[in-house]
């Protein structure tokens, strides 16, 4: 989890201090305002649902949820999204498993699979939503670099979902094994 947090403020202190000119119009500085949200967010939700019962903070949940935006600031940063064809939709499938896969530890192991699977997938498809509206009003509001097109949004909405389920589905089959084997491979998990 540090290591995934070192990484995200390392990116945008190197992206914020170095004037690299691919990184002009790709919305530097309001990235470099909303990511770091993504490491604290957990956190929050942690201390404010804990209630009288200790327990422990769930660590791989937050390492999950703050990769996607450590891979798309890096990206960023790296000129992958201009110089690698198809990035922006392999990344779009790879971090939506990332963010679904941190939710779906969130949820309560007790569920039936089936509803871990329809719960992480649903926050999925609303977070892509919103992810792709936040696209368009920074855009609009003079950011050049994004390029969004109808297709480009219709193929990362079909890209994220997609991979918002393979991240359910691997939480559901990971839980599956912990349960048979009695071993957790995060001692925080629900």
């Amino acid at each position: 989890m540090w290591a995934a947090i070192a990484s995200l403020v390392g990116c945008l202190l190197v992206g914020l201090v170095i004037p690299l000119d691919h990184l002009d119009g790709k919305g530097w500085p309001a990235r470099s305002v909303g990511y770091p949200l993504s490491a604290v967010v957990l956190p929050v939700w942690w201390r404010l649902t804990r209630g009288a019962e200790p327990r422990p903070f769930p660590y791989l949940a937050n390492a999950l949820f703050v990769t996607p935006f450590v891979l798309d600031i890096a990206g960023n940063l790296f000129g992958l999204f201009d110089n690698v064809d198809h990035f922006d939709d392999v990344l779009h499938f790879v971090n939506w498993a990332f963010l679904v896969a941190a939710i779906a530890l969130l949820l309560p192991a007790a569920l039936p699979r089936w509803a871990v699977i329809w719960m992480g997938t649903g926050f999925g498809a609303a977070a892509i939503v919103l992810w792709e509206f936040v696209e368009y009003v920074v855009q609009e509001t003079g950011t050049t670099g994004l390029d969004l097109t109808y297709e480009d949004t219709i193929s990362d909405l079909m890209l994220s979902s997609a991979g918002g389920l393979l991240g359910a589905v691997v939480i559901v089959v990971v839980r599956g094994r912990d349960r048979r084997s009695g071993v957790s491979v995060d001692p925080a998990l629900p």
